[in-house]
């Protein structure tokens, strides 16, 4: 579980092809001395297992549901990665829950600025943007997010000041650029208790 509060940004150093899997090493310094074989890390909000930690870096295998479902098929060397470890029972919730399970890709439509922070709006994938509520929460690319507004039935509207735009990679995101979406925990669950009583 994770809050969607990234710790750090980490770099794609190395893209390795496997017989059934693809592996990637990213550079991380401030994160990887806390890492071992076998721990969770959102990975731009995808939850993957660390098979290899050592010295300012880490390893990572991605199978072919996460390449297909996620931003990581696209990965290339030299990308820029938001990190979050896997949150202690007990921690300080400052985000909200991620379960570092994505649900699909979204796009950058656009990004204004508005004074001292930005405005940006993402495409959503169906099933996400049918349970997603104003003021709700939403993950994109592992950044826990607050939805401002909904200005289509399938666009989300979120502000992100300056510490956030700076510090992760959702700064350096073009117009129409890919990224992952993780819908609201609780939405989900009302969303299927309903679809239920539709029935």
């Amino acid at each position: 579980m994770f809050t969607g509060i990234v710790e750090a940004t980490g770099i794609i150093r190395d893209v390795e092809d496997l017989r059934t899997t693809r592996r990637f090493r990213v550079e991380a310094p401030t994160l990887a001395a806390g890492l071992a074989a076998g721990d969770s890390v959102a990975v731009d909000g995808a939850c993957l297992t660390v098979v290899e930690a050592a010295g300012d870096g880490f390893a990572v295998d991605v199978i072919g549901t996460t390449l297909e479902r996620t931003v990581a098929g696209g990965y290339e060397g030299g990308a820029r990665v938001n990190l979050e470890r896997a949150m202690s029972l007990g921690d300080r919730l400052d985000g909200h829950l991620v379960q570092g399970h994505v649900d699909g890709v979204g796009h950058l439509m656009r990004c204004n600025m508005e004074g001292e922070f930005w405005l940006m709006d993402f495409r959503l994938p169906a099933d996400v943007a049918r349970l997603t509520v104003e003021r709700g929460s939403i993950a994109l690319n592992g950044v826990s997010l607050t939805v401002s507004a909904l200005p289509a039935e399938d666009v989300c509207r979120v502000g992100v000041i300056p510490f956030t735009y700076r510090e992760t990679n959702l700064g350096e995101l073009a117009e129409g650029a890919p990224v992952n979406v993780e819908g609201d925990l609780i939405g989900k669950y009302v969303g299927k208790v309903l679809a239920g009583r539709e029935r």
